[in-house]
């Protein structure tokens, strides 16, 4: 690899790795497993490896966690919430205990004590005593800011809110929010019956709990809490790592009953693998087991490096595997026309959840994997969440006599052309809304909680009405009601409950036009992208015929390009979209049964109301989604790119091409701090 590959693809998995972290720490809404999460921060740091000259600021390997949500205030830490290393192998764990040795120059007989614990998947947090009462609790945030979730915190009941008069003064407990299997269970039980939310494992349903703006929310929730740890103390009730905890256990604080002291390393290692293999019993999720250095004068000499401190280590678990039998491949068609490949399976049981069917993604993996339907494959829930086949572990003459897997060239659905698209590796029926499979999960899209919301119509109904030639496009969804009596008489399908669906969708002839663009299902546009499209444009028809003059007129499509958070292959998206005459058939249809109210932004009067806006170069005081906030509720548009459109240019230090673009057009520059006053001066 060259240098200038190296620098192209460690910017790439720092921009990658920030975005999962922001997912998983402030929206509590991971995309990926932690393994996978794992793999990408253990790639960046090979490459740091390789080339330390070219470490950048952003590097997962210098960050912690993720910047505080916007809807709880924040607090600094007053000692730093460090991550840790970790580790995957006993090898690395044994290159840790000598590095230790090197560090603190022990010799090879001398004794190196460690604690060891499971690792507890929960939220962190930290709980502030003051003259032995609890005066703040706050999550990790970026590892020195950090949420203020004390009235939440107040809520868990192995939380005392007053310490014994045997602590010290000022003293900050540090463990781990977390939910219990069970009540996990439980709860996803009672959001289904209620119609709320359905969380993914206990780490995000915890998470998302404790960081509610209202109390009473959290306090409904069965949270739980596990010490491991400490923060800013005015004294130490111990010289040991050990005795601090089991003073903490004593002040009515729970710690794990597996936290033990090893003097040697194998069977410090025995207890790991003891942890391993009994973790499914255990009554809360844990990822690893942690290792301290026991003692704390040397935990003071060996300090820490970056963001993790050099005198602890998670050693992770590798995810719980299993074997079973191929017995089928099958295609999914998803709404934008992608053929995914599912593994039909033997049902086998893995981490205590039986697995039936697991994605292949594409055909690129299923030529990687060279897996053929018969072969014994190895499954594992990656994160002890996603099932994914790891590889094949038939016998190579058995695996040589089976057939290998030909990926289809065309759709099983409507029989048109399926093709790989230049630079892409998702394989995609070219038949569009001619194919039923894309017309079927398009108005299931349509109708879903994120798109219109209709109530009553789920994936079994919309399949029905699909069948039955009740409903063949977004449109005829309200023109339902004149097929009300072929409702009456079938299965499921009760006077209430017709009325309810009528009456739900009646609601929804006004939607707002962000859901309304989401849920049409234009190819790249999500909820966000749809709200910055009906923000900049307030109407669907604008938007339409601007992407229709934007096939031939270039000032058109940089209208869509500028948009912030839009750029080219959005825009392109958007035009090829309005450019199909079925989609505009389809549009138009449904126009004359709703009517989406001009999309408006609260705004106050300012200086930049009806201007549009730029932001270029580094913000620090705030961050680049606050000042585009500031800038709608100011009255303002925020673009993505300078043009001769652009009223005024935001410049922070590093401003490079649009600074200079500006400068060439004549537009106005100003500085962060203009740009504060601007805010303030609006209230």
């Amino acid at each position: 690899m060259t240098e200038a590959e190296a620098a192209a693809e460690l910017e790439r998995r720092a921009a990658e790795i920030a975005r999962h972290n922001f997912l998983y720490h402030s929206e509590d809404d991971p995309k990926i497993s932690d393994a996978e999460y794992d793999a990408l921060v253990r790639r960046n740091s090979e490459l740091e490896a390789e080339f330390p000259h070219l470490v950048r600021e952003d590097s997962p390997n210098v960050q912690v966690g993720a910047a505080a949500a916007a809807h709880l205030s924040t607090v600094p830490h007053a000692a730093p919430m460090l991550s840790l290393e970790n580790a995957f192998s006993e090898e690395e764990v044994r290159d840790f205990v000598g590095r230790i040795r090197r560090f603190l120059k022990l010799g090879p007989d001398a004794e190196v004590a460690l604690t060891a614990e499971p690792k507890i998947d929960g939220l962190s947090c930290s709980l502030r005593y003051e003259k032995r009462k609890l005066v703040l609790g706050a999550t990790r945030g970026d590892g020195t800011i950090g949420e203020d979730v004390t009235p939440n915190v107040r809520t868990i009941g192995d939380i005392p809110e007053t310490l014994p008069p045997t602590a010290p003064e000022v003293f900050e407990v540090r463990g781990e929010v977390y939910m219990s299997k069970a009540d996990f269970a439980s709860l996803n039980q009672r959001q289904a019956e209620a119609g709320g939310k359905i969380f993914a494992n206990p780490r995000n349903a915890a998470a998302g709990s404790l960081r509610q703006k209202d109390a009473a929310v959290t306090a409904a929730r069965p949270l739980r809490f596990l010490a491991h740890g400490w923060g800013e103390a005015s004294a130490l009730p111990g010289e040991t790592q050990g005795e601090v905890v089991r003073a903490i256990e004593s002040w009515r604080f729970p710690v794990s009953a597996d936290l033990k002291r090893f003097s040697t390393l194998e069977k410090m290692l025995d207890h790991y693998r003891t942890i391993e293999k009994g973790r499914a019993d255990l009554p809360f999720d844990i990822d690893g087991v942690v290792y301290k250095v026991d003692r704390l004068d040397w935990q003071r000499r060996l300090g820490q490096v970056a963001k993790a401190p050099r005198w602890a280590l998670a050693h992770k678990f590798p995810a719980e595997q299993a074997e079973t039998t191929l017995k089928a491949i099958d295609i999914q068609i998803g709404r934008t026309g992608k053929l995914t490949p599912v593994a039909r399976l033997e049902p086998v049981t893995v981490g205590g959840v039986v697995v039936t069917n697991a994605t292949l993604h594409n055909a690129d993996e299923i030529e990687r994997l060279d897996i053929r339907v018969g072969d014994r494959v190895l499954l594992q829930r990656a994160g002890d969440v996603i099932p994914q086949i790891v590889g094949v572990v038939t016998r190579p003459e058995a695996h040589g006599a089976l057939p290998v897997y030909v990926f289809p060239t065309s759709c099983e659905a409507c029989g048109s052309a399926a093709v790989r698209e230049d630079g892409e590796v998702d394989i995609r029926c070219t038949g569009g809304l001619v194919c039923p499979a894309q017309r079927v999960e398009r108005l299931r899209h349509f109708v879903s909680r994120q798109a219109l919301d209709i109530e009553g119509l789920g994936q079994k109904s919309i399949e029905e009405f699909f069948r039955d030639s009740l409903v063949h496009s977004p449109a005829d969804i309200f023109r339902i009601k004149d097929h009300s009596d072929a409702l009456a008489g079938r299965e499921g399908w009760a006077d209430i409950s017709i009325r309810n669906l009528l009456d739900s969708i009646e609601a929804r002839r006004q939607p707002p036009l962000d859901r309304l663009l989401f849920g049409l299902g234009i190819r790249h546009v999500g909820r966000v992208t749809g709200r910055d499209l009906a923000r900049h444009f307030g109407t669907l028809e604008a938007l339409r015929d601007t992407a229709a003059r934007a096939a031939s007129d270039e000032n058109a499509l940089a209208d869509i390009v500028c948009i912030e958070g839009v750029g080219p292959v959005v825009a392109q998206a958007v035009v090829d979209f309005f450019a199909e005459p079925h989609n505009l058939e389809v549009v138009e249809d449904l126009l004359g049964e709703v009517s989406p109210p001009l999309f408006e932004v609260k705004t106050l009067e300012s200086p930049v109301s009806g201007k549009t806006l730029v932001f270029t170069g580094s913000l620090e005081t705030i961050s680049r989604d606050e000042a585009k906030a500031q800038a709608e509720i100011l009255g303002a548009k925020v673009a993505g790119s300078v043009s001769a459109k652009t009223d005024l240019v935001v410049a922070g230090p590093g401003a490079g091409s649009k600074l200079k673009k500006a400068a060439e057009l004549g537009i106005e520059v100003i500085d962060e701090a203009a740009w504060n006053a601007i805010v303030a001066a609006a209230g």
